[in-house]
């Protein structure tokens, strides 16, 4: 056990359990899981990185020990749009394998319409959306197993709740009308607070599951959090549970808000086991005296800022506490900022695994090894159709256009990549988690291999490499190598382009102001590879990219 004060206050504390309320005849089919978060929660179809997640993500989850995975998409998003809202063909073959494979292996997968904006509140007139995106969504998948499940609408918030409950009827029937079999999920609005249970509608449907979401008490589970208001950023070691010698002082940036309040005046009694137990028997008694099944869809710890003992330990009270009351649940999330992987790890699920964490929640983790990378020593893809497995979209185009996925005369394969209309300094981003050890490849003669298409004579771009920012001492320094009309001719056709990588130059780096190139880049630490529009704004310019790879132009070894 550790020796920091902190860490034996966590596990030396006994609580009293509260008295276990009866539970509900009713249970929904499935116990736990987790959120499956950044895959379909992309700007539309053609951003969504379908490559990031895979069957293997699915059998990894299963093989914790979780039954159900809730998936996160910002299904509006994912339509033409008013007034008919069609689902996306490519978006819906994207789905339609994520589903296959749920089926495969009978875990549970939850749609989770997450259309959803913390900064504004539900459009009392999202019924004349959800309508027909929800009736087209069941006349899609109504013929598949009952592993799949319907979640009308995540965390409706400044919306009356009469005014919810009347849209959420509405959408049921319109379900109802083509799907009788697969079982909706409908919440409260108030952000799905499990205050707002008791203000839902009853409904005569019975094949309902009912939801609320968990971050009790906020200032633990949020500290550190941007998207809050005010921004909770600069807040930090908050305890869980609450002891008065470990708080800390309010932040400046935080002073006058609501912050500072509850951090000096009802943390003391929010902070508490107690009373985290007592907020889940709230939602425990709408469960029992409806005879309802009840999903607790979210619950979490942001790891940013909070101790990572007390973050563990908050997760074994809420876990437990969820199944002393018969409530399945999932948590939020896999591989985020609230996620199951150790803090600045790669998300290797055979050596990023936090498994105190992993073991709160009652899952069963693999044994882990250490992680020791090795030089590159054969070539790679960076996107061919699909950005390439085990890379990550690291883009920022800002105002522009971004498709993964243009069918319209691709160099090769069923897809190209093309993008337009960004303001300067935007990039293109393939990220590497983990970073890769490239200098073996630069010694030994290997190029980036890629094919571009220009429609706008006199343009430019650059393609960089960055390397890894280590600390305060080091910056991310670039590798780069200008592409013009020297290199391809920008008239509408495929052009092939090899540039050895010994022949990239240090350009410098930015972070938050600009340093000259100092000979510091490390080719043993590559972070990424970006196309930027270093030169000029691409405004009524457009780039096509296809079957970006790293490899050796000759097919020697050494």
């Amino acid at each position: 056990m550790s020796s920091h004060p902190r860490h034996q206050i966590v596990w030396g504390i006994t609580v009293a359990l509260l008295l276990a309320r009866p539970l509900s005849g009713a249970e929904a089919p499935f116990s736990r899981g987790v959120n499956l978060t950044g895959w379909f929660q992309a700007s539309g179809p053609r951003a969504i990185q379908f490559t990031k997640f895979g069957k293997q993500d699915l059998v990894n989850i299963q093989s914790l020990g979780c039954d159900v995975i809730r998936l996160p998409i910002n299904l509006h998003a994912m339509t033409s749009g008013a007034p008919d809202y069609t689902p996306d063909p490519l978006f819906l073959g994207f789905l339609d394998q994520v589903v296959d494979w749920a089926e495969e292996l009978e875990i549970h997968l939850i749609l989770d319409n997450h259309s959803f904006d913390p900064a504004s509140g539900t459009d009392p007139n999202i019924g004349d959306i959800l309508v027909p995106v929800w009736t087209q969504m069941a006349e899609h998948f109504k013929d598949r197993s009952e592993f799949l499940h319907y979640e009308i609408l995540n965390e409706p918030h400044d919306i009356e709740d009469a005014v919810w409950n009347g849209i959420q009827t509405r959408v049921i029937g319109a379900i109802r009308k083509v799907d009788r079999t697969h079982t909706i999920i409908v919440g409260p609005a108030g952000w799905n607070s499990y205050n707002s249970l008791q203000h839902m509608s009853p409904h005569r449907d019975t094949n309902l599951i009912y939801t609320f979401h968990f971050y009790d008490p906020f200032l633990f589970t949020h500290q550190g959090a941007t998207w809050t208001n005010p921004s909770m950023e600069s807040l930090a070691g908050v305890p869980f549970p609450y002891y008065a010698d470990l708080m800390p002082a309010c932040p400046e940036d935080l002073e006058g808000s609501w912050v500072e309040g509850a951090l000096n005046i009802s943390y003391v009694r929010e902070g508490t086991v107690a009373r985290a137990k007592e907020r889940i028997g709230i939602a425990a008694e709408f469960q029992a005296q409806r005879d309802v099944p009840l999903f607790c869809g979210e619950f979490g710890v942001y790891l940013r800022n909070s101790d990572d003992a007390e973050r563990v330990y908050w997760y074994s009270i809420v876990r437990e506490c969820l199944e002393e009351k018969g409530i399945a649940w999932t948590t939020w999330d896999y591989t985020g900022g609230f996620g199951l992987f150790e803090r600045d790890g790669n998300d290797s699920f055979a050596h990023d695994l936090n498994v105190p964490l992993v073991e709160a929640l009652g899952l069963t983790a693999p044994e882990q090894s250490e992680f020791v990378r090795e030089p590159e020593t054969e070539g790679f893809e960076l996107y061919t159709d699909y950005i390439a497995s085990g890379v990550q979209a690291s883009s920022y185009v800002g105002d522009g256009a971004l498709d993964y996925y243009d069918a319209l005369n691709p160099a090769e394969g069923r897809y190209c990549l093309s993008w337009t209309g960004s303001t300067r300094y935007h990039h293109v981003g393939f990220g590497f988690k983990p970073t890769k050890d490239l200098s073996v490849l630069v010694a030994h003669d290997f190029c980036l291999d890629f094919w571009i298409r220009g429609d706008t004579p006199g343009s430019s771009l650059d393609v960089r490499f960055m390397d890894t920012d280590t600390g305060p001492d080091d910056h991310p320094w670039r590798m780069r190598m200008t592409i013009d009309e020297h290199w391809a001719a920008w008239d509408g056709t495929w052009q092939h382009v090899q540039i050895p990588l010994a022949d990239f130059t240090e350009h410098g780096a930015w972070e938050g102001t600009w340093f000259n190139a100092q000979g510091l880049f490390d080719w043993t630490a590559v972070d990424r590879v970006e196309i930027v529009s270093e030169h000029h704004d691409l405004t009524g310019i457009t780039f096509w990219f296809d079957h970006l790879q790293v490899l050796r132009p000759s097919p020697r070894r050494w």
